[in-house]
């Protein structure tokens, strides 16, 4: 399990804000709401630390205030007791969700931020409403804390958040992390509050990024659209200095980590050990090659789809020895690309399953929907090869659990160039163009005859580098750099980037 942070960046508490709250609402057929703990990543990260320390979290419970707004704070206050940390929600009318959420953060910043600009909508009724639901979470942020309190607020929705505290008189430290990508210039330049935005990020005091690559796009846009904003520092410190007037903010890379342990043990456990023996026994010894992808356009579902048909064009040796088992989770099924996304990844199996099934097998295994947890690590435990090829990704922590659940050893990771966690695992994985189809078919291949020698050396440097760099790691150093005397020990960035392979383009 992930230890308690020992880092003190303040006296007083840690108060994050994230669009979500950290728990699944569900109300009964009785009428009242029912809290359960949530998921996810940032989930895991945070709620630790907040039980260590105590804190607050600030976010959108998913529910609409008209619902019976005061049961739905005690089922929150229910579930908030003895967890060390309190919940506090921000309500969103039904316009604001479709404006701000479905609108600005994802037909606007999530597009344009995955370089898929033709997907964008800049319609300005999106900002005017992401502007007031970010003035929302800054009044309850400074509801919730008080003096000493260090407020982290998280990803893409909540980037204004900083601006209109210091409007409100907050005098709070504040840290922001962005989660996805933050894209080049040309891209950048594109979005019409381009200046609006940056300057509300460097509200922050400390503003971190996934990777060295997203830094450096930021500080580009910095020094091209704002050419006053002075940068200190060399591009391989962990944490960088920009003068802004009488602003000094850090900007920093903190890859985002899992909880190595926590994963390693539940993929040992007699419940997903019995499953991963049935999963074997159901594949009559071929090798499973596994997806796991959210439905969206910056996952390259279609691209992975069209590389393993050509793998098994190319390959024969592989047809009736491997099986591609694709999981897809649904996600934003109101938004028409989403969609449209579903039917051509759904054409693509029918027409692959068409082309070279034979007899008893079949080549993909397609879902659409959940796995629990336990069905997700057996699938990681007896997959051979993992196929990750996103087209553009903050970080991916699918790579990481894979790694982390193979506990034999002796699975191969396929990872996109494009990717985050490639700064981290270039060196052990077998990196990818997602557009390069052949290159994609070339890595299936070679990832299934590889030697059972050179798969244990690889997953093991893999498993090692994600160990040493755990999501405790990720905390640390977040709140470490927030401190002013603790952000300048901080390692270089050169720490997690080894010297990646010939021909690759470094990021």
């Amino acid at each position: 399990m992930t230890r308690e942070t020992d880092v003190e960046p303040m006296q007083g508490r840690l108060v994050v804000a994230s669009n979500r709250l950290p728990v699944v609402l569900d109300r009964g057929r009785d009428g009242r709401w029912r809290a359960e703990p949530g998921s996810g990543g940032l989930v895991t990260a945070m709620r630790p630390v907040l039980q260590g320390r105590g804190g607050v979290w600030v976010g959108w419970p998913g529910a609409d205030p008209e619902q019976d707004g005061t049961g739905l704070r005690k089922a929150l206050d229910e579930l908030s007791e003895g967890s060390g940390y309190s919940v506090h929600p921000v309500l969103l009318t039904e316009k604001e969700k479709e404006d701000f959420y479905l609108g600005f953060s994802n037909q606007v910043i999530w597009p344009l931020f995955h370089d898929f600009q033709t997907q964008c909508n800049f319609d300005p009724r999106f900002w005017e409403t992401y502007r007031k639901v970010n003035r929302k979470f800054a009044e309850a942020l400074r509801e919730v804390s008080r003096e000493g309190d260090f407020l982290w607020v998280h990803d893409y929705h909540l980037m204004s958040v900083a601006e209109d505290l210091h409007a409100l008189g907050v005098k709070s430290q504040t840290g922001f992390f962005l989660h996805i990508p933050f894209p080049h210039l040309d891209l950048f330049v594109k979005l019409p509050w381009r200046f609006s935005i940056l300057r509300s990020l460097l509200s922050f005091d400390l503003i971190g990024f996934q990777s060295a690559r997203d830094r450096s796009n930021f500080l580009q846009c910095l020094d091209a659209l704002l050419p006053s904003a002075e940068i200190g520092g060399k591009p391989t410190d962990r944490v960088r200095l920009v003068r802004l007037g009488d602003r000094h903010v850090r900007v920093g890379v903190f890859p985002i980590a899992i909880d190595f342990e926590e994963f390693a043990s539940e993929a040992a456990s007699s419940e997903v050990s019995e499953r991963a023996a049935r999963l074997r026994a159901e594949g009559l010894g071929r090798k499973l090659v596994l997806g796991v992808d959210r439905l969206d356009y910056s996952k390259g579902v279609p691209h992975k789809l069209k590389g393993f048909r050509l793998a098994l064009k190319r390959y024969p040796d592989l047809r009736e020895r491997v099986t591609l088992v694709q999981l897809v989770i649904p996600s934003r099924e109101n938004i028409p690309e989403y969609e449209r996304l579903k039917m051509e990844i759904e054409r693509l199996v029918g027409a692959i399953q068409g082309e070279f099934t034979r007899g008893d097998w079949a080549p993909i295994h397609y879902q659409y929907g959940h796995w629990d947890r336990v069905e997700l690590l057996a699938h990681y435990r007896e997959a051979a090869v993992a196929l990750v090829t996103p087209l553009k990704d903050g970080m991916n922590l699918v790579a990481k659990e894979y790694c982390a659940s193979s506990l034999e050893g002796e699975g191969v990771l396929i990872l996109s160039e494009y990717a985050g966690a490639t700064a981290q695992l270039q060196n052990d994985a077998l990196l990818v163009n997602p557009f390069d189809v052949e290159g994609v078919a070339e890595a299936i291949h070679e990832g299934a005859i590889m030697s059972r020698e050179d798969r244990r050396r690889r997953m093991g440097s893999l498993r090692r580098t994600i160990q040493d760099f755990d999501l405790s790691w990720w905390v640390d150093s977040f709140l470490k750099a927030a401190r002013e005397d603790g952000w300048r020990d901080l390692p270089s960035v050169h720490t997690f980037q080894p010297q990646p392979p010939e021909g690759f383009f470094s990021f």
